[in-house]
């Protein structure tokens, strides 16, 4: 199985299409049940079978399987199951789903997929409401199929606990600004809205931060009627908009969009971030009118690129 990017969603219709997948977990009594999760279809190249692995013995990380052969490159395989405490069942039919996002190539060993769900943004629920025994530092959100909960497993997450360094860049190294700027910034982790804080306060911006898009269109909504209401500059409220993508509620590319399309807020620059940038899919960001996108994990670069559209505006 393969995934053509070119067919997939428009950007700013605020929904996304996820690939389900499951892992076959041995319970407490001994039978054997699927859990469910879900990722971004987006992040994933193909889905192969999986071949016979022996975990080496000197892996750093439990999760690494070993490296396969994927169209002419070296691809590091992750059992996502032991990632998530999980008592996999391994079976002759498991099969590697093979992704691409934060400027690499990974397989995760999973039991299977089953098919490719069209959900809305705003039918994701953040995973705070539900208590799962996995961990809601492991999943950005639920979805809930009728029949069943799709649990959207966090992807960076895992990369990040296998090599920390590489999000953990924040500290500003460019120029200050000039004068303070104020920047509102959109992000439902609360590591990343960490690393932002401390990347843009060290180049003199003042920051208001909400947890999704929506948030984030209400907060500058709100801003907009009080600069009217009291005849101030829309600037003494907010300067640029700084959103990730994939966002329960609303995601960065529907947030672009009903910024650039209000009368008052088009004015703002936009910078939209995410693992899900690429020179394929960069694209998506243009279309709803993004001024800037930088790919995770090189947010270290967020505050000289925002101080390069604020200081190019008239």
């Amino acid at each position: 199985m393969s995934v053509d990017h070119n067919i997939l969603l428009e950007s700013g219709t605020n929904e996304l299409e996820v690939l389900e997948l499951f892992i076959s977990e041995r319970l407490p009594d001994g039978s054997v049940a699927p859990c469910h999760f879900g990722v971004n279809v987006a992040k994933v190249m193909q889905v192969i079978e999986a071949p016979k692995f022996a975990a080496p013995e000197s892996a750093s990380n439990p999760c690494f399987m070993g490296m396969i052969d994927i169209r002419n490159m070296m691809v590091p395989v992750l059992d996502l199951s032991r990632w998530l405490k999980m008592d996999m069942v391994h079976a002759d039919h498991d099969v590697i789903m093979v992704t691409e996002f934060s400027h690499s190539v990974t397989g995760f060993l999973v039991s299977g997929v089953t098919e490719i769900h069209r959900v809305g943004w705003q039918e994701v629920q953040p995973p705070s409401g539900y208590i799962t025994k996995i961990g809601t530092n492991c999943i950005v959100g639920m979805v809930d199929l009728g029949d069943h909960f799709v649990q959207l497993v966090d992807l960076e997450n895992v990369l990040a606990d296998l090599d920390p360094q590489t999000f953990e860049k924040a500290e500003h190294k460019g120029a200050l600004a000039s004068r303070s700027y104020k920047a509102l910034v959109a992000d439902d982790s609360a590591t990343i809205r960490l690393m932002l804080r401390k990347n843009l306060e060290s180049a003199n911006f003042e920051l208001t931060m909400v947890n999704n898009g929506q948030d984030a269109l209400n907060q500058l909504r709100a801003f907009r009627t009080q600069s009217q209401e009291e005849g101030r500059p829309l600037s003494d409220f907010v300067d640029i908009v700084i959103s990730d993508i994939e966002m329960p509620l609303m995601d960065g590319f529907t947030l672009t969009k009903n910024v650039k399309e209000d009368a008052v807020l088009g004015s703002l620059p936009v910078i939209l971030y995410s693992s899900l940038i690429t020179n394929e899919l960069r694209h998506k960001g243009d279309s709803v009118g993004a001024d800037d996108q930088i790919s995770k994990p090189d947010l270290d670069m967020m505050a000289q690129r925002a101080l390069e559209l604020l200081e190019k505006r008239p």
